[in-house]
């Protein structure tokens, strides 16, 4: 268990992701995905001992925070869940973006109905667009705080001059970065910021969408269902799949050397060490999946590992 920043909650370094949850059909969907089985997913989670779960009103437009509702709307003691505002869709499940406070309001009024509570523990922006309308989104987050609608308030995909804008009106509790040997940008600046100021960061992504899961093969990319939104992503086709996949090898080798870990365990790991982030965010799809990467909780690299790891960086940016 490590704090979230000033937030209070204790986590446990990883927590549930729910976007590929939320099933097919929708803009950034992962393609059609079981609830029975999802439902299945999230109580193995909790079961190996997560006690956090992330998800967003758009996963799924909707349908990712019904299923953890239906999970969790009635446990005692309850796992804690986070979820966002500000991407809305239209009829026919475009995704748009919105930071006006009556749609923050009515978000939050509707998330509140999905997952069975009265309150949610942490909401996030999960967007900064439209840049100018920050101020009303951070404005109204904390307005919601303090009638006790929402516990904590944070932010995700944010920069440092949009937290420092942000922090002007409230303190910002919480960032959600993405942050992976795939993504590392966020160690530039966005980290540093955070723990400066005290800020619990849990990053997503930290297995680059499943690049670094050591099961990714271009064979398995081609067989990614048509609304899949990894098949119109770069990394996801050459020549930066080649690295990637070279990439999950390593971490792969490096897990065989601590009692057979596996290269997603190494993943999420690695992001774990630096010492800004609190936690990380992995999605599961099945109990097989929690299974792989549930033991980078535990799971410490050497100094030796993570210089392996940097070496490749250094040869392969």
């Amino acid at each position: 268990m490590v704090q979230l920043g000033r937030t209070g909650f204790d986590v446990t370094r990883v927590g549930l992701g729910t976007w590929a949850i939320g099933g097919g059909g929708w803009e950034f969907a992962w393609g059609p995905q079981d609830d029975e089985r999802s439902r299945t997913t999230v109580r193995h989670a909790l079961a190996r001992g997560i006690n956090w779960i992330d998800t967003a009103p758009v996963y799924g437009t909707g349908h990712a925070e019904e299923v953890v509702g239906s999970v969790v709307g009635g446990l005692r003691p309850a796992p804690k869940v986070f979820t966002k505002v500000s991407l809305t869709w239209t009829a026919d499940r475009h995704v748009t973006h919105n930071l006006k406070a009556d749609s923050i309001r009515a978000e939050v009024e509707a998330s509140r109905k999905r997952l069975r509570t009265d309150v949610i523990d942490l909401a996030q922006v999960h967007w900064p667009e439209p840049d100018t309308d920050i101020e009303e989104a951070w404005r109204t987050l904390a307005e919601l705080k303090d009638r006790g609608v929402v516990r904590h308030i944070g932010v995700s995909n944010f920069t440092v001059p949009q937290m420092e804008r942000a922090a002007a009106i409230a303190p910002v509790e919480t960032l959600q970065p993405p942050y992976s040997l795939v993504w590392p940008d966020a160690e530039k600046e966005l980290l540093p910021y955070a723990r400066t100021h005290g800020i619990g960061v849990i990053v997503y992504s930290p297995m680059g969408c499943g690049l670094l899961t050591g099961t990714m093969t271009a064979e398995r990319v081609e067989k990614m269902a048509a609304d899949d939104w990894r098949r119109r992503d770069s990394d996801f086709h050459e020549p930066r799949l080649s690295r990637h996949l070279a990439l999950a090898r390593l971490l792969a080798e490096i897990g065989r050397q601590h009692d057979g870990r596996t290269a997603a365990e190494v993943a999420i790991a690695w992001t774990l060490a630096n010492p800004a982030v609190t936690a990380a965010i992995v999605g599961g799809r099945s109990p097989e999946q929690v299974d792989g990467f549930v033991g980078a909780m535990n799971l410490h690299l050497t100094k030796d590992d993570l210089a392996r790891i940097e070496a490749f960086r250094t040869e392969h940016p």
